[in-house]
């Protein structure tokens, strides 16, 4: 059986902070122990040994594991939609800016220059 297998909670070592102190208040003792020692053999982690070891001694004083935990992390990115929403039926239509002045105040062309 390798770390995957036994690890209570997928994809450990990608998890953020955030979403690590949310999962682990669902787990036992055990759980938390096979957790902390894959942490303390792979990245080794300080502020995760130490949310761990917090909520070790919380269960160690009484606390309850809770229902939650389950489904994605409150902090991951939301999945949208790629690419853009405008099609060629609601994009602007084409614009040409005139080739000098502003669409208010043409150029003139009867100017050629000084002494023209």
């Amino acid at each position: 059986m390798n770390d995957s297998e036994r690890m209570p909670l997928g994809a450990w070592d990608q998890q953020p902070l955030g979403s690590m102190e949310h999962r682990i208040r669902s787990m036992d003792a055990k759980q938390l122990r096979t957790l902390q020692d894959h942490e303390r053999t792979h990245a080794a982690r300080p502020a995760v040994l130490r949310l761990l070891e917090e909520r070790q001694s919380q269960l160690a004083h009484g606390a309850k594991p809770s229902p939650g935990g389950e489904g994605p992390p409150s902090d991951s990115p939301e999945r949208r939609r790629a690419g853009s929403p405008v099609t060629p039926s609601t994009q602007a239509p084409p614009r040409h800016a005139p080739p000098h002045g502003t669409p208010d105040q043409p150029g003139r062309g009867d100017r050629m220059g000084p002494g023209a």
